[in-house]
């Protein structure tokens, strides 16, 4: 069996007619949904990995829930930091809330995998954080899952880029470390907040981000009080193929500014040198 699942992050919604940093992040969602529709019917699920309404508006989150509804595979969410943890469940329901976290997290059972879904905003920072109960709550739902890969999906990444945004990241990280560290198979740790794509090995642990549905930004490596632009593209979503002995994270842009010049169609026929 295979795995295939879809990230999105950084949605940004606005209530609907209002723009967020003069983009229209309503109909950038559109688009991600149509690419679903098109290219990733077949996926298990999607998961919305945080930063959902730009402001936290109740009325964004009630777009959010109408344009997801016609979204073609289940949908999974968590929170980052511009989203309001009561607004949100005063839409979606208390029950999106763990039970003994309080926050925003979440496990998914499915093709010989455990996917982990970590809520990592806290009210009034920017910073990721996971709460002490968060972490024990991790080690419980690893302990259980020893005989299976597990990929873990947050907002907030944990590892550091060398670029500007370092300051923002989950900046205590050791005691989620220290709780991955305890399983046998982490295939990845997935990520938005940072609006750029990204993959690192730290601590033994494979990190991942993706650029996400809103804007995205340059970056100056090692200058951290260098200028950084604000760039319209691309919209992006993560596709994640599971099976039993590796895990694939390819990046869609759905949004990529690019000129096609060309469409190949058929099956690629393979021929030798000499044939050539």
């Amino acid at each position: 069996m295979t795995l295939k699942f879809v990230v999105m992050s950084d949605l940004h919604l606005m209530p609907q007619g209002e723009l967020s940093m003069t983009l229209d992040t309503g109909a950038r969602l559109e688009q991600a949904i149509d690419a679903v529709i098109e290219r990733y019917g077949d996926a298990d699920f999607c998961i919305l990995a945080g930063d959902l309404a730009d402001m936290g508006q109740p009325a964004a989150y009630e777009y959010l829930k109408t344009i997801i509804a016609r979204m073609p595979i289940p949908v999974h969410i968590t929170l980052g930091n511009h989203d309001r943890r009561p607004a949100f469940l005063d839409v979606f329901g208390a029950d999106f809330a763990d039970a003994e976290t309080g926050k925003v997290d979440k496990v998914i059972d499915i093709k010989g995998y455990r996917i982990i879904m970590l809520d990592s905003s806290e009210p009034g920072r920017v910073d990721g954080v996971l709460e002490d109960d968060q972490i024990d709550w991790l080690h419980a739902r690893l302990a259980e899952a020893l005989d299976r890969p597990v990929i873990v999906v947050l907002h907030h990444n944990a590892n550091a880029l060398h670029i500007r945004s370092d300051d923002i990241r989950l900046l205590e990280p050791d005691a989620f470390i220290g709780a991955l560290k305890t399983h046998p198979d982490i295939r990845q740790v997935i990520a938005g907040h940072v609006h750029i794509t990204s993959t690192a090995t730290w601590r033994g642990l494979p990190f991942t981000t993706l650029a996400g549905g809103h804007y995205s930004v340059s970056f100056v490596v090692d200058e951290p009080e260098a200028a950084i632009r604000r760039i319209d593209g691309p919209g992006q979503m993560a596709v994640v193929i599971g099976t039993p002995d590796r895990t694939t994270v390819l990046f869609d842009d759905f949004i990529d500014g690019n000129t096609s010049f060309g469409i190949i169609e058929g099956p690629r026929v393979h021929k030798t040198a000499a044939a050539a």
